[in-house]
């Protein structure tokens, strides 16, 4: 148990303090994939003013996805150092000279700077939970969804903008994936009257649950469903335009599937309140997946359909993802160590993401192998989903009962 309680230690009974905290947890996460959203549209151009090839850029789109894997499990010792807000503040200045560094000219500090950007956002997206759990533990579903809904409207503008800022901004695209720098600065002024608490370095260690069978459930549940999310946000305009979607419309339709995201990110923590449990959810948002790479595989004529279905199951499986890390742990620490382990094998997971579903493409020469793959880990998802919504928490003892 811990010696003493994180509401003895904070005063959030403080509107204004709250209010500061709630602002700054949002102002992190609308930094937390915009940077790396915005390259997609504009891999095309990357790839000739640097003569990149295209498995090069391929590469350079999954360096941030396995700097999530690789960094994440780092963050609850640092954070046992620092403190989480602390932390947190040196990850958002590490996203800050990643930034600075890949505005540098050069194939170097174009991938040096991707990878810290990624390792930086690794460490707040496993961070980010143990502070909701902590300060908000009434409102696990409900902050967890602002913050995912911040992150996906920031992914979705990123996405929406970059060509049209890389062609008419002074630095062309250079500026276009660089310009977010300004929205970090103003995420640490926001940040830094948190620096004023220090709250876990004198409190328990919580270790990895590796031999727990639901923080293995709630790890699978994280990485499929981000396996598929990444897998689609690379392809998807490719899938389409295969189906006779012209390419304007190919990635009107991609942001569309990350803006419908945003109706299950604030629909889904209604739910998780009103349930005795989030089994059925985590089946429904699964299945939901299911049907809709099925409807891509065998009815393209209402590709619309499947794309705003698909955006919805996307939406609603990153909430209860990341709920779980809140609601499957008994305490912040545990929240921390049940994050690490997560993210960190479940961003190694979705790193393979879209580069098994285009080597199927190209040992195939159609989509539909690829489709179906996704169609079967949405099935497998569904199971472990089952499971990690189940009322429990996590045992940090590594009893394998939990």
């Amino acid at each position: 148990m811990l010696q003493q309680r994180a509401a003895d230690q904070r005063d959030v009974a403080s509107p204004r303090r709250v209010g500061l905290l709630l602002a700054g947890i949002l102002l992190i996460a609308a930094t937390m994939r915009a940077p790396i959203t915005g390259v997609g549209p504009l891999l095309a151009t990357i790839k000739s003013a640097n003569g990149l090839g295209g498995a090069l850029a391929g590469v350079l789109t999954t360096v941030p996805v396995l700097a999530f894997g690789l960094t994440s499990p780092l963050a609850p010792g640092l954070a046992r150092r620092l403190g989480m807000e602390r932390t947190l503040f040196v990850a958002m200045l590490g996203l800050l000279l990643g930034l600075v560094v890949r505005w540098i000219p050069g194939l170097g500090p174009l991938f040096v700077g991707t990878a810290l950007i990624g390792a930086s956002i690794a460490i707040c997206n496993v961070l980010l939970p143990s502070v909701v759990k902590r300060d908000f533990p009434l409102r696990v579903g409900v902050v967890t969804s602002l913050y995912v809904a911040t992150m996906n409207i920031m992914a979705a503008t990123s996405s929406g903008i970059a060509v049209p800022v890389a062609d008419h901004a002074p630095g062309g695209w250079r500026f276009a994936i660089g310009f977010w720098l300004v929205l970090v600065v103003i995420a640490l002024v926001v940040w830094v009257p948190q620096l004023r608490e220090r709250t876990v370095t004198r409190e328990r260690r919580a270790a990895l649950p590796l031999r727990s069978r639901l923080a293995w459930a709630v790890t699978l549940f994280m990485g499929l469903q981000s396996f598929t999310f990444y897998a689609l946000v690379n392809w998807l305009p490719s899938v389409l335009h295969s189906h006779g979607t012209s390419t304007a419309a190919a990635g009107l339709q991609l942001f569309v599937f990350q803006t419908v995201a945003l109706a299950a990110t604030f629909g889904t923590p209604v739910l998780i309140q009103r349930l005795p449990d989030q089994r059925w959810l985590a089946v429904g948002w699964a299945l939901t997946a299911a049907i809709a790479l099925f409807g891509l595989l065998v009815a393209p004529v209402l590709t619309l359909l499947w794309v705003v279905l698909g955006g919805l199951a996307s939406g609603g499986s990153l909430v209860l993802a990341l709920s779980f890390l809140g609601l499957r742990a008994t305490d912040p620490h545990q929240a921390a160590a049940l994050s690490a382990m997560a993210q960190s094998v479940g961003y190694l997971i979705a790193a393979a993401g879209p580069v098994l579903f285009g080597s199927l493409h190209d040992a195939s020469g159609s989509w539909d192998i690829s489709l179906l793959m996704l169609i079967v880990l949405s099935i497998v998802q569904l199971l472990v989903g089952y499971r990690a919504g189940s009322v429990g928490t996590v045992d940090d003892a590594a009893s394998g009962s939990s």
